[in-house]
C-alpha cells in the first residue's frame, strides 16, 4: 500500500531509540524526510548514518525539549531547511517514577519533561501544519488508563495528552489538521529488555509479562506501534481525527479472565452445561 508519504517532512521527538527509532525507520521506509529531534545526539547520529547509507533521508536536530526557545528554534530549523512541515510526532517522554511522596518541584519538573514540551512543540509546529494540512500523532501510554503506581508525573502527563488530543483536534479541525494518539502498553524496547535483565530471572520475568497480554501472549514490537503512527499520519487515514488508538494486543481493554491460561483453569466451571438438542 502506498501511503503517499514520499517527500513529506516529518519531525519525531525522541526518535533516537526505542519506539521513536521504530517510528523514524517506518517513515523513512515510506520515503519521507525525517528529522529526529532529541537530546541524545550521539544515538541519533548513529541512526542517521545507518539510514542515509541506505539512501533514506533522515537528519537530526539536537534539542533539550524542556528548553522552550530551543523547541521554537528546532521547528524553525526544520522549516528553513525543508520549506515545510507535514507531520509532528510527539514521542519523547520518560516514565520517571515521580511519586506522590515526591516533592512538588519534582512533580512540576516531570510535567515539564513529559507534557509542557509536547505543548511547546505543537504550539510552534501548528502554523506550519496548517499550511500543509498536516497531521499530529502523539504517543500516549496505558498508564493514563490503568494507573501504575509510583509515577504520578508521568501518569498525569499522559492523561493530559489524551485530553489534548481531542482538544487540539477541535482547535485544528477547520484548517484540516488531524490529531490522533497511539497508545502502546508492553513494548519490547532496549529499555524494557534492560529492565528484564535487572530482575532475578529475566526469562521468567518476560514470560510473566507476556502471559497477561491477550493477543498471542507476546509483547508488542516497536514496528507495530510505528506502523500505526505512520498510517495515522498518512492521507490513507484522511478522515480520522481526535482518536486514541491502542496498539497493545488487547492489554488495556480485554478481560484477563478470558485470556490468561492460569485464570481460565481456575475459573472453569466444575461441570459443563448440558447441550440442548433443540
Amino acid at each position: 500500500m502506498d501511503l503517499s508519504l514520499k517527500d513529506k517532512v516529518v519531525v519525531v521527538t525522541g526518535g533516537a531509540s526505542g519506539i521513536g527509532e521504530a517510528i523514524v525507520r517506518s517513515f523513512a521506509a515510506e520515503g519521507a524526510s525525517v528529522v529526529i529531534v532529541a537530546r541524545r545526539a550521539e544515538q541519533a547520529v548513529a541512526l542517521v548514518g545507518e539510514l542515509t547509507a541506505h539512501g533514506q533521508r533522515v537528519e537530526c536536530v539536537a534539542v533539550e525539549l524542556t528548553d522552550t526557545p530551543a523547541c521554537r528554534a528546532a521547528i524553525e530549523t526544520v522549516v528553513s531547511r525543508h520549506g515545510r512541515l507535514d507531520v509532528l510526532v510527539n514521542n519523547a517522554a520518560a516514565n520517571d517514577a515521580v511519586n506522590l511522596a515526591g516533592s512538588v518541584d519534582e512533580f512540576r519538573a516531570s510535567l515539564e519533561k513529559n507534557l509542557v514540551q509536547v505543548f511547546a512543540m505543537t504550539h510552534f509546529a501548528a502554523p506550519h501544519l496548517v499550511k500543509s494540512k498536516g497531521a499530529i500523532v502523539n504517543i500516549g501510554s496505558k498508564v493514563a488508563d490503568t494507573g501504575q503506581g509510583g509515577t504520578s508525573g508521568y501518569a498525569a502527563s499522559k492523561g493530559a495528552l489524551n485530553a489534548l488530543t481531542r482538544e487540539w483536534a477541535i482547535n485544528l479541525i477547520e484548517p484540516g489538521v488531524r490529531v490522533n494518539t497511539v497508545v502502546p502498553a508492553e513494548v519490547m524496547t532496549p529499555l524494557y529488555q534492560r529492565w528484564f535483565e535487572n530482575t532475578a530471572d529475566p526469562d521468567a520475568s518476560r514470560r510473566a509479562v507476556e502471559q497477561i497480554i491477550p493477543l498471542e501472549r507476546r509483547m508488542t514490537t516497536g514496528a507495530e506501534v510505528a506502523d500505526m503512527v505512520v498510517f495515522l499520519a498518512s492521507p490513507r487515514s484522511s478522515h480520522t481525527t481526535g482518536q486514541i488508538i491502542y496498539v497493545d494486543g488487547g492489554y488495556v481493554h480485554l478481560d484477563r479472565a478470558c485470556t490468561v491460561d492460569s485464570l481460565k483453569a481456575v475459573l472453569r466451571p466444575k461441570t459443563q452445561p448440558k447441550k440442548s438438542n433443540q
